[in-house]
């Protein structure tokens, strides 16, 4: 359905969940989306300052919203989002799985077993249990979808200059993430499509806006720039464009990965000139010579 032709406050306009949505990328998704005539329940958990912003955000785009306050790690958090999104709207189309916690070795330093659990519980448990709770109603609905919001801490790890950005249970719990993306893919085939969206760094998620980046020295952040291809890092729009994208126009798409990370995970090196090589004119490189 297309939802510029739909009016925003009407029960035929599509619903999206979207997770972690009080600022930052979370709410620039909400807010496209929004845009788009889309009809959305946001979760937030923390961060209660920026609340009131939130709310003027949203009010902007004169389409419907509700705004749930929930902990999603607890095991009836996801319950409690998916009902009061069904109660309000009824209907679900679209989840938006962007919930994580991302722990920044240069902030947190060494594990505690507390900061461990809190990584994989927000970032890989609580996603499977919206999922799970989401998915019989997005059957529902035609052309329903489900975006996984990831993290190239799950391709290299704690390695090079985001050594100091990925922790090791952020990096393992990114790489399930990839593991669900597909399962669910299956899963929810033929009626919804599962994409997932692999995040490199960007502004308020392991970049600029972020306590991780202040801590980090002129020459750690430069470092972290020259590795990445485009030499910048992404902008909230950079993600909730590709989100719109995978969420309503990639109708055949599912069980897929988009890498958005500026080049980061192919490196900064320069490609050398083409060498002249060792080999002497009319000489054969072929049989064998032996040399």
């Amino acid at each position: 359905m297309n939802s510029a032709s739909t009016p925003p406050d009407s029960k035929e306009a599509r619903v999206a969940i979207v997770t972690g949505a009080i600022k930052g990328i979370g709410l620039s998704i909400a807010e496209t989306l929004a845009s788009n005539g889309i009809r959305c329940c946001l979760t937030y958990y923390d961060w209660l300052e920026s609340l009131p912003a939130m709310n003027k955000a949203m009010k902007h785009h004169r389409t419907d919203f509700i705004a749930v306050n929930v902990d999603l790690t607890d095991n009836n958090g996801a319950k409690k989002v998916v009902d009061a999104a069904f109660e309000r709207f009824g209907r679900i189309d679209i989840l938006i799985n962007n919930i994580e916690r991302g722990g920044w070795p240069a902030v947190h330093g060494r594990y505690v077993p507390e900061q461990w659990e809190l990584e994989f519980n927000t970032t890989v448990t609580a996603k499977w249990n919206l999922f799970k709770r989401a998915l019989p109603y997005l059957k529902k609905q035609p052309g329903a979808s489900v975006v996984n919001i990831s993290s190239i801490a799950g391709v290299v790890g704690r390695s090079g200059p985001a050594s100091l950005v990925f922790n090791d249970c952020y990096s393992l719990s990114n790489r399930a993430v990839s593991s669900m993306t597909e399962q669910w893919a299956r899963e929810a085939a033929p009626k919804v499509r599962v994409n997932e969206l692999q995040l490199g760094l960007f502004q308020t998620r392991h970049g600029p806006g972020t306590r991780g980046w202040s801590v980090l020295t002129d020459e750690e952040k430069t470092a972290l720039i020259d590795h990445t291809l485009l030499r910048r890092t992404g902008t909230l729009r950079d993600v909730a464009n590709a989100v719109k994208f995978l969420a309503l126009e990639a109708e055949f798409m599912t069980g897929s990965v988009i890498r958005l990370d500026g080049g980061y995970c192919l490196g900064g090196e320069d490609v050398l000139p083409m060498p002249e090589g060792v080999v002497e004119p009319g000489e054969s490189t072929f049989g064998g010579s032996g040399r």
